[in-house]
């Protein structure tokens, strides 16, 4: 299991995750799609990379809105695990 990221690390990492938005123990993005079937598409592939990755993230849909947060629950905090989906998920609307 990843350990967590140091305080002092977060910001440089952040870095490579400009759309995301740290909120305490976890990271944050907020999509927003043409209408409620776009979003729903968007969901499934993401589905299909947390499941490749075997780390899930938290899902919110609203309409055309999907806002995901992640964090690495088990470890009360952000880990690589974390980063690395995050940077994953951010290829799919390329």
């Amino acid at each position: 299991m990843a350990d967590l990221i140091k305080q002092t690390e977060l910001k440089d990492r952040m870095k490579k995750i400009p759309e995301w938005e740290l909120e305490k123990n976890q990271i944050e993005r907020t999509f927003e799609f043409d209408d409620f079937v776009d979003a729903i598409d968007f969901v499934d592939r993401v589905a299909e990379v947390a499941e490749e990755e075997e780390h899930h993230p938290d899902i919110d849909i609203r309409y055309n809105k999907v806002r995901l947060a992640v964090s690495t629950h088990s470890k009360g905090g952000l880990t690589e695990l974390d980063f690395n989906l995050a940077e994953r998920i951010d290829t799919l609307e390329e």
